[in-house]
């Protein structure tokens, strides 16, 4: 099975050329993504919050959950949060993982899920339901963000 994390030294020109189609595939999935994510303190000052994505489209966010987002956090830790958060699916169906920068994310991950996590090489890993609800809860603050790593 190919591994696309395996050393590209080490790979047939099969499996080369597989990761090539894959690498390509994934710039077309991930078009939507935003340029850049914007900082919750800074969308709260927005008339019509939102960030304009790598494709020119523009993605709102709902102030329903900005508005719970601010009931959670300090002012500190809203200067803090970067939005929209990344969610990273990979080849491990069962698995998805928050990208997370900080203690933050942690917090935002952890209240509403109603459980303790922790972020581990900068990503908070969840399973199917819990992102089910996490995506219940932060359908515009959330993106998916497809990637081949294998969350380990």
């Amino acid at each position: 099975m190919l591994n696309p994390l395996q050393d590209g030294a080490r790979q047939s020109p099969y499996e080369k050329m597989l990761q090539e189609c894959l690498r390509g595939e994934l710039r077309v999935v991930n078009a939507g993504l935003p340029k850049s994510q914007k900082r919750l303190s800074d969308v709260l000052n927005e008339e019509h919050p939102h960030v304009v994505c790598s494709d020119g489209s523009t993605h709102f966010f709902k102030k329903s959950e900005l508005a719970y987002l601010t009931s959670i956090l300090s002012t500190e830790e809203q200067q803090a949060l970067p939005l929209p958060m990344l969610i990273e699916l990979g080849a491990n169906q069962a698995e998805a993982a928050i990208m997370c920068e900080g203690k933050v994310e942690e917090k935002v991950i952890s209240k509403t899920l109603s459980m303790p996590v922790a972020c581990e090489e900068r990503r908070i890993r969840i399973y199917r339901p819990q992102l089910a609800l996490l995506r219940k809860k932060f359908k515009t603050t959330t993106v998916y963000v497809f990637s081949p790593r294998i969350i380990v």
